[in-house]
């Protein structure tokens, strides 16, 4: 592989990369405060079209972006409200709402298939977006790359660093001691999961409006689950996110880069690259009962009824 091909490998694993750092971020919040939403991909594919529908019709990106993430909160909320109020099972829940999300997504988008928006810009960024090769492998990408970066930096300073972080996790670890000591177990938790819903919404988003600028039925394909997955991987740190990110995105992009270099291998082996790639990367966590439950949140999955 040359310079140039290498260059444009590594460039485009940060955009591939890019939605699954925000969409994961979101739901490492959410599950570092007890609650396991599996609906992301219902979420991401809603975002996705929404965010596409409202930049076509008003020719406004950062508009489309709100309502992206405005979307997924509302897809949230919905779960949210089944889940922390009604004490439904967030497992059943979730893969409920992904299933609702996916239907919805297809009837929203039913008069968009065809149509185009322009692509997200990049930034140029003088002298340091021309230098020859750290030029177009840190300089020339769209807002949302460093925006991402920025956003893993910030949660992993909120959790780590604030009180209000502190007690995400607190909530996280015990709620029945945390709501004995006076602290909105609910409410915090419906905060987390509005959280998580924006992000899986404006990840959604950038697939539909940066990766590729039209709206396709399922264009997901499958990243909602992959970001669940990443979290576990990262176990529940945001570094292990941006990590696990650029190594899923990395994998992503390889199987066009082999295609349009004429590998010979079938293009099918080529595309479930990044699935399989998830499945040896959860074998080889899970080997470790011990690496598993790493920074796992001990009331994940589990409902909390104030008395």
């Amino acid at each position: 592989m040359n310079t140039e091909l290498l260059i444009a490998f590594l460039a485009s694993t940060a955009g591939a990369a890019t939605p699954l750092v925000v969409a994961s971020l979101g739901e490492l919040v959410t599950e570092r405060s007890g609650v396991l939403n599996l609906g992301m991909e219902g979420m991401m594919l809603v975002g996705a079209v929404v965010g596409f529908g409202v930049t076509l019709s008003t020719g406004m990106m950062g508009v489309g972006l709100l309502a992206a993430m405005l979307a997924g909160m509302l897809m949230s909320l919905i779960f949210a409200f089944l889940v922390l109020t009604l004490q439904t099972n967030q497992v059943a829940t979730g893969l409920a709402l992904t299933l609702f999300g996916i239907g919805l997504s297809a009837f929203m988008g039913r008069g968009l298939v065809g149509q185009t928006v322009d692509p997200m810009p990049h930034l140029q960024i003088p002298l340091l977006s021309d230098l020859p090769v750290l030029g177009p492998l840190l300089f020339r990408f769209d807002a949302m790359v460093y925006g991402s970066l920025l956003l893993a930096l910030a949660v992993g300073y909120l959790l780590a660093r604030t009180r209000l972080g502190l007690l995400i996790r607190a909530v996280g670890e015990s709620p029945h001691s945390a709501h004995a000591i006076g602290y909105p177990v609910i409410g915090l938790r419906y905060g987390t999961v509005l959280f998580g819903g924006a992000m899986a919404g404006l990840g959604g988003a950038y697939l539909s409006l940066a990766l590729t600028p039209m709206w396709v039925e399922g264009m997901t394909a499958g990243r909602g689950w992959i970001a669940l997955a990443q979290v576990v991987f990262a176990t529940w740190k945001p570094r292990g996110v941006v990590l696990g990110a650029y190594l899923f995105g990395g994998v992503t992009v390889l199987q066009f880069h082999g295609q349009g270099m004429g590998l010979a291998i079938p293009s099918e082996f080529l595309s479930m690259l990044p699935y399989l790639a998830t499945i040896v990367v959860l074998m080889i966590i899970c080997r470790n009962p011990r690496t598993i439950l790493l920074n796992k949140p001990l009331s994940l999955g589990q409902n909390f009824k104030p008395d």
